[in-house]
């Protein structure tokens, strides 16, 4: 067992808990040196130093487990025993704003700290389950989140056209995959190239990961303000662009196409296996064929893949089943430059340190929208996708595959949904 509970009191300094009361912000009490106290701020530092995203607090028979994910991955880092273990779920909740009393409802709740002089936030889900309460919680890093488009991994070509889409002065874009593969942060990335001086642009998201500096208006989805409700009100607030977090029902997908047709660009996420299939997706949600025709400006479908530790780089030679699930021809000569991470003590031996994302896009040109009006099948509108030049999201992780950056098993693994389509 990890010994969380007898970290360096120095340390301790570099890491505090904020509450909010009132509008006010006050570091959390708490005795220093209480087990608990230790043991909370511990597993913060430790996921914050590893970059880890998610913090889990998995309750087992005899002992807390706990769990970071690293680039898209869960690693074990330490257990608890029970008597322990009350405590610290005990502080986690106080510090989200939780009732600590109450174990047998689902709890959402937010974390604000502060660690070497950065502010941080997490947002906490607490769920009663057999053996406890399970604590989960995304780390959200504003720093993290202030990236720029150039650094999410996309060639030039598809650079170039997804800049192109979003200086559109209306329409819908989309950007789709599963949760966590990095779509909110390409939209942000995206909103940092509008032109916020000149431009009212506005956001609903759930939750804020991000919060921009100026010039930009961002509304939290609660109960009471659902995703069609913020979008209607919006509407009244003179919006050149607005971003929503995720079209989740035929009623906010109404909003939004209504919003384009009326001169406003909307930039939104939705939850579909690759680009094309967000078609037949709005279609399924009610949307009129030549409606979505006139409003779609473009669609980006993307993954998450992890990077090659340099620290550990070696050469790798693909198997020929590898190279057969990319799309090679069974003994297909293809050159270059195949390389693997060993593992190291700065990978924490997995081979991979950091991620990239591998993307593809299709733009609603002439053909595309005469495709769309159609009703046209999955055939049709992919067909219409590639005569524009669209590469396909296994395509796109080829080539980052014969540069080095990364292994055939992160992009099978990233975009096999889409590669047996």
């Amino acid at each position: 067992m990890k010994e969380l509970g007898k970290a360096k009191f120095g340390a301790m300094k570099r890491f505090r808990l904020i509450l909010r009361e009132g509008g006010q912000r006050r570091e959390m009490g708490g005795e220093e040196m209480s087990i608990a106290v230790q043991i909370v701020d511990n597993i913060f530092m430790n996921a914050l130093d590893a970059g880890a995203s998610d913090i889990h607090l998995q309750p087992e028979r005899d002992q807390l487990k706990i769990r970071f994910r690293v680039d898209g991955q869960l690693t074990e880092n330490g257990q608890l025993p029970p008597e322990t273990a009350t405590n610290v779920i005990a502080r986690v909740k106080l510090a989200a704003g939780m009732h600590i009393d109450e174990r047998r409802e689902p709890q959402d709740g937010r974390i604000d700290m502060e660690y070497m002089n950065r502010k941080l936030s997490a947002r906490c889900s607490a769920m009663p389950s057999i053996n406890g309460e399970k604590i989960v919680m995304r780390l959200l890093d504003p720093e993290a989140m202030r990236v720029d488009l150039n650094q999410l991994g996309m060639s030039e070509e598809t650079k170039e056209r997804w800049t192109l889409a979003i200086q559109n002065p209306y329409g819908i874009i989309m950007v789709t995959g599963p949760t966590g593969s990095g779509k909110t942060s390409t939209l942000y990335a995206s909103i940092n190239l509008l032109d916020r001086q000149h431009r009212n642009i506005v956001t609903v998201e759930d939750p804020i990961e991000y919060e921009f500096s100026d010039n930009v208006t961002q509304v939290q989805v609660t109960e009471k303000m659902p995703f069609p409700r913020v979008m209607r009100s919006f509407l009244r607030q003179d919006p050149d662009v607005m971003m929503v977090g995720e079209m989740r029902d035929p009623e906010s997908l109404s909003i939004g196409i209504q919003a384009a047709l009326t001169g406003h660009l909307v930039m939104t996420t939705i939850h579909t296996n690759n680009a094309v299939e967000t078609i037949g997706r709005m279609f399924d949600m009610g949307a009129e064929d030549y409606l979505v025709a006139a409003t779609t400006v473009g669609v980006m479908a993307q993954r998450l893949v992890r990077l090659n530790c340099k620290q550990c780089l070696e050469p790798y030679k693909p198997t020929e089943d590898e190279m057969i699930a990319l799309g090679f021809e069974p003994g297909q000569k293809v050159q270059g430059t195949y390389l693997s991470g060993k593992g190291c003590a700065k990978c924490h031996g997995s081979g991979y340190k950091g991620r990239t994302a591998v993307f593809e896009l299709f733009l609603g040109t002439p053909e595309m929208r005469s495709a769309i009006a159609r009703g046209g099948e999955h055939t049709e509108i992919m067909a219409a996708a590639r005569r524009q030049g669209m590469q396909t999201m296994l395509e796109d992780g080829r080539a980052k595959i014969l540069k080095g950056m990364t292994t055939p098993d992160e992009v099978i693994r990233a975009v096999y949904t889409a590669a047996v389509q």
